[in-house]
């Protein structure tokens, strides 16, 4: 490995853990010690110990960053492709009162149409991610009667506002 390639592996370091990591191997590669190469970096002999033994292994992308492993979606792409279109055929389609996409609406067809289950506060995540907006409906009593509220807030409320 020549000099500016060495210098080049902690310069295309995605985050800054990444670039130390890649800057120990350099060091390493030039012949410094691992307890100067600690001092240089500020992290113990311990950590560069380990470093150095998963370079050996694995080589130098051993060093770079993994990201950590999370759980398989439950949904495939295919079938999170599909969500859109299915929203589209609207939620009276479904069997709802009203044309309104709430979370709990969105994670109800999802397991209908695929089997699975998702808490609602994930199915906003995921309709976010698909580039969609879900509404929580306004809750309001069927009785309500616009005119006699706006007569109210005209005439009583400024009596009202007023004070004593």
């Amino acid at each position: 490995m020549n000099s500016t390639m060495k210098r080049t592996l902690s310069s295309q370091a995605s985050d800054w853990r990444e670039g130390r990591r890649l800057r120990a191997f350099e060091l390493k590669e030039r012949g410094c010690k691992q307890t100067h190469i600690a001092d240089a970096l500020g992290v113990t002999e311990g950590a560069v110990s380990q470093w150095m033994k998963r370079a050996r292994e694995e080589g130098v992308e051993g060093l770079r960053h993994k990201p950590p492993p999370g759980a398989a979606p439950r949904l495939s792409e295919e079938q999170r492709a599909k969500v859109p279109e299915l929203l589209e055929r609207g939620a009276e389609a479904y069997g709802f009162r009203g044309e309104v996409w709430t979370c709990a609406r969105v994670a109800e067809v999802i397991r209908r149409e695929f089997g699975v289950l998702y808490h609602a506060a994930h199915v906003s995540r995921l309709v976010r991610k698909l580039g969609l907006s879900l509404q929580k409906p306004v809750r309001r009593a069927n009785q309500r009667d616009e005119e006699t509220i706006e007569r109210w807030k005209e005439e009583r409320w400024p009596s009202l506002k007023k004070g004593r």
